[in-house]
């Protein structure tokens, strides 16, 4: 088969297509024919050499986001047959023409939806769900400020808020507010002219939001916690800004009660993985087939030209998922 493959760490055009054997079949796993596949940001840190030669438990090939059909089932396997169009997280292995995925780590397409745009919801969607609702215990009602909000998890999490019925603050560009708005934020937040902190504070009369939602890391700390009412709770996801040298300003945490927690899928193990797409597929699958919920997609490049996919990412000028397809127009 074909995949993506590179010899040494280093800029984007490492990334080269080339053959790669076939992955085996375990006896809980799906074999799937990718029709579309998502980046993602941990991909550019596996390029990088962030993670060394890893292998996430799939496969040494990057990627960690699929949309295709299944092409075999595992002997262990229960819910999915051969022919079923399938989305879903691996661990590792996407970026080329078939994957393997734990059937316990996969969904099913909701029938409304192509390839390529079913390929731009596991990854965001379900770290949406896990860091808004799991995490920050989310309700109708709350507040919330969600950072990076024109991103892949930044935008999720912004129509999950909104179908919740919270009122959401969101920071990007401000070439990106117009946006970030339409899908579901009530005040967009330019980072780079307004201190969000004080448009907080302002629009809540001084209580603040109960949930945040963050990805940039130590230079938003100390304005975070600022932001946050009696009680709130800080849900740490990304580090895009660092995460070294962050004010926390411990007599805020202190006497307002509140909560600092952190999420990473990839280094968490299969089995709460699976509890993660287990909450997220209950609750909002569902949404998605009566078109509540839609995924945002940025733009398509195919497998061959993962380089400028990458390039597209680090260029911070995407809003929503970018997705590579390995054949075909994955529709």
């Amino acid at each position: 088969m074909k995949a993506i493959n590179f010899k040494e760490f280093g800029e984007a055009d490492v990334l080269q297509l080339g053959d790669a054997p076939e992955p085996v079949l375990r006896p809980h796993d799906l074999l799937v024919r990718n029709h579309a596949v998502g980046v993602n940001r941990a991909d550019l840190t596996h390029r990088r050499g962030g993670y060394g030669r890893a292998n996430f438990g799939d496969s040494d090939i990057m990627g960690l986001e699929i949309a295709g059909e299944v092409i075999a089932t595992g002997a262990e396997v229960d819910g999915f047959q051969t022919g079923d169009r399938v989305m879903g997280i691996v661990g590792g292995g996407a970026y080329a023409e078939i994957a393997r995925i734990d059937y316990r780590m996969a969904m099913h397409i909701p029938e409304r939806l192509d390839y390529i745009h079913a390929a731009a919801i596991p990854e965001v969607f379900v770290t949406a769900h896990e860091a808004l609702v799991h995490l920050g215990r989310l309700q109708a009602g709350d507040a919330v400020l969600i950072h990076a909000a024109a991103g892949g998890v930044g935008s999720a999490a912004v129509q999950l808020a909104h179908a919740i019925g919270t009122q959401v603050f969101a920071t990007a560009d401000a070439s990106k507010l117009e946006r970030v708005q339409q899908l579901g934020a009530d005040r967009g937040i330019d980072y780079k002219t307004e201190d969000f902190a004080a448009v907080i504070a302002g629009a809540t009369d001084g209580r603040g939001v109960d949930v945040v939602i963050d990805f940039i890391g130590a230079p938003y700390l100390e304005r975070n916690l600022l932001s946050l009412a009696d009680g709130g709770r800080l849900v740490q996801v990304g580090l895009l800004g660092g995460g070294k040298n962050a004010a926390l300003p411990l007599d805020r945490l202190l006497y307002k009660h509140l909560q600092i927690m952190g999420t990473v899928m990839k280094s968490r193990p299969p089995q709460v993985k699976q509890a993660m797409v287990r909450r997220f597929s209950e609750q909002w699958l569902r949404h998605f087939e009566r078109a509540n919920l839609a995924p945002v997609l940025d733009s398509v490049f195919a497998l061959s030209k993962a380089a400028d996919a990458h390039r597209r990412m680090e260029s911070g000028l995407n809003v929503g998922k970018i997705i590579l397809i390995p054949f075909g127009n994955g529709a």
